[in-house]
């Protein structure tokens, strides 16, 4: 064995060897002063610190005899070798990373029945180790005077975190520490109070915490780490939770998941390419289709039971089951998908009274205008007011209009009803996939899968209808613009005393296939000038090349781009030639007899055709019908328009 003041040689000669050292010496009332002092002289923190103590402080009694610590310090000054660190990125999101956090070594001192033993733990990261004065400390601390200074080193060189035996201990039973435990009134907390031990006095080890918290019938939430943390320093005289029970967990309730937005006040604005934002798409309406995904139902989950530190269990209670909240049009999923709500049409899902529901009409209340943007909608859509300049409404069914359309864009896969009319300014579009049904037409462009109907006139405008264009009514006239039916045109006057103004009427063809005619003549034409205007360029770069066996370079680039585009031109021109003569053909084979009539009126000035027979109206006829007989558009009496096309207005139904 060795004593303390060899050990401080020892000591005193390892650091002469093994460190570049400053040193300073110290003193104060205690140790600790003293080491305080020592930190500041040095200009480093305390755990930088080695020191041994010169001379030993005396308290002395009632302030005579008292004398200071002095001790000498040490700074290790660090000559590392310099190791290249590779940069990591480590992104603090990622809950798989575990972050290292850096702590010291330490040393712990404990004083049991059968020896003083050590434990030194290592670092951590880029904490320090600790040194041999350190431990030395530790031990002094302790009052151990002699030890095994060989184990000691070894300990600090090992750092394993084991207690072991470097001393002998005189025990005195009659002083070992203490500890009480106290068991809160709900059985969940439970707390220690450590009371230090006297002289000669065992320490407290983990083992008999455990044990007491036993004795208590504590076998549950015990926290290990804490206990440990007290067997290496303890904290005397304060109540410290060494264990908690398990509170219950009780489960959550089922709620819906909804896949639609179920606040309809909001409003979603979209940017468009050149970063403005378009005010008139709203996204007010919220469309499905048929076997859409609504809304799912999340299943309440059953709880987490609790436990008392005694054991006792403490029930949870299970999450609550709702219903699925099916209202209107909509329905459950089948087999595997009995928690799912689809929805049975197309329309608008909305969600009211609690209940999800898939309304077949979408009602505007008042215009459509800023307020609403434009309108899309999977159903029929119904509008109270009017519909403003530069906006549109498309619908998969019906569009009703309880006002007036003016220069904007309708389209509908069934009828548009127009309660008021349409002042289409020389611009917008009305498509009806069925009917269109308007008090009047002004400037605008219509066209119906079925018929047009107008109560009051239908002016200067571009209206197309695959059967018939009615015009029927008090003011029901027809003056200006171009109108084309399959089978009938039929108003009350035709033209106008004007003759200024052109009226044109076109039947017994269907209008797509004439429009889809005249745009592949349009092709044809346009193909053929340009082939025309190319063929003389051609020619003369041809004949060039062969009088001079070669070109410059810019006019071979050139002849090579007009055999190009030439070869282009031809393929458009044979596409063009090839729908001509389908469309023909097919215009031939349809047996649409034709007719124009007026029940008041014909002006002169007025343009019949029927099929491709055209009879401009040179006189006026009162009461009159056109038809095609013999090769010639002739003059016949009057024929009434088909009962539904008189109804008009008053016996529309969207239903």
């Amino acid at each position: 064995m060795i004593d303390f003041v060899q050990l401080q040689e020892i000591v005193k000669q390892h650091l002469e060897q093994d460190r570049a050292i400053r040193s300073v010496d110290a003193s104060g009332p205690t140790l600790e002063a003293a080491v305080n002092e020592a930190a500041a002289l040095l200009n480093t923190h305390i755990r930088r610190l080695e020191y041994e103590i010169i001379e030993r402080g005396s308290a002395g009694f009632m302030g005579a005899g008292r004398k200071d610590w002095v001790i000498r310090a040490y700074e290790r000054v660090s000559a590392k070798k310099k190791k290249k660190v590779q940069e990591v990125h480590v992104d603090e999101t990622d809950e798989n990373i575990q972050v290292i956090q850096d702590k010291d070594g330490d040393a712990f001192v404990q004083c049991w029945p059968d020896g003083v033993y050590l434990k030194v733990t290592p670092p951590v990261g880029n904490g320090r180790k600790i040194y041999s004065a350190y431990a030395m400390q530790a031990l002094n601390d302790r009052n151990v005077g002699e030890f095994d200074a060989k184990m000691v080193e070894n300990l600090i060189n090992e750092a394993s975190g084991m207690y072991v035996k470097v001393a002998d201990f005189n025990h005195n039973p009659m002083n070992d520490g203490m500890a009480h435990v106290e068991v809160d009134d709900s059985e969940m907390r439970v707390f220690m109070t450590i009371v230090p031990p006297g002289d000669g006095g065992a320490d407290l080890t983990f083992e008999v915490f455990k044990s007491l918290l036993v004795q208590q019938r504590v076998y549950h939430g015990v926290k290990e780490d804490v206990l440990i943390h007290l067997a290496d320093k303890p904290v005397y005289r304060e109540r410290i939770e060494v264990a908690e029970g398990l509170k219950p967990q009780n489960g959550r309730d089922a709620y819906i998941q909804y896949h639609f937005e179920t606040d309809q006040t909001k409003i979603s604005l979209k940017e468009g390419a050149n970063g403005r934002v378009n005010f008139k798409e709203l996204g007010i309406i919220q469309n499905v289709v048929q076997n859409q995904k609504l809304a799912e139902k999340v299943p309440a989950e059953n709880g987490i039971d609790g436990k008392t530190v005694t054991g006792k269990i403490l029930p949870a209670r299970a999450g609550s089951d709702i219903s699925l909240p099916v209202g209107t049009n909509v329905r459950v999923g089948e087999a595997d998908d009995k928690e799912v709500i689809l929805a049975e049409i197309n329309g608008q899902v909305i969600l009211a009274g609690g209940k999800i529901n898939v309304e077949p009409v979408f009602t505007v209340e008042g215009d459509v205008n800023l307020k609403t943007g434009n309108i899309i909608f999977l159903g029929t859509v119904i509008i109270t007011g009017n519909v403003e300049d530069g906006f549109s409404v498309k619908a998969a069914g019906n569009i009703e209009v309880k006002g007036t359309v003016s220069k904007a864009e309708l389209d509908a896969e069934g009828d548009i009803i127009i309660y008021q009319g349409v002042n289409g300014k020389g611009g917008g579009k009305i498509r009806a996939g069925r009917s269109m049904w308007s008090r009047f037409i002004e400037n605008a462009n219509v066209e119906a899968g079925n018929m047009v109907v107008a109560t009051d006139g239908i002016i200067n405008s571009q209206v197309d209808a695959l059967k018939s264009i009615i015009c029927q009514g008090k003011r029901a006239a027809i003056m200006g613009g171009r109108l084309r039916a399959g089978e009938e045109i039929n108003a009350k006057v035709l033209g106008n005393s004007n003759s200024g103004t052109e009226t044109i009427c076109e039947v017994g063809y269907d209008p797509h296939s004439k429009v889809e005619l005249e745009r592949l003549l349009e092709i044809k034409e346009t193909a053929e000038d340009e082939l025309e205007d190319m063929r003389l360029d051609l020619q003369n770069l041809i004949n060039t090349k062969k009088q001079r066996k070669s070109l410059p370079e810019e006019k071979e680039a050139y002849l090579r781009e007009l055999m190009d585009r030439r070869q282009i031109l031809s393929e458009e021109l044979k596409k063009a030639i090839e729908g001509i003569e389908k469309v023909q053909t097919f215009m031939k084979d349809i047996q649409i007899r034709g007719k124009v009539s007026a029940s008041t009126k014909v002006w002169p000035g007025v343009k019949v055709w029927i099929r491709d027979v055209k009879e401009d109206v040179r006189t006026e006829y009162r009461a009159v019908t056109f038809i095609l007989e013999n090769g010639l558009v002739r003059v016949s009496k009057y024929e009434e328009p088909d009962e539904l096309a008189k109804k008009g207005l008053d016996g529309y139904s969207t239903h």
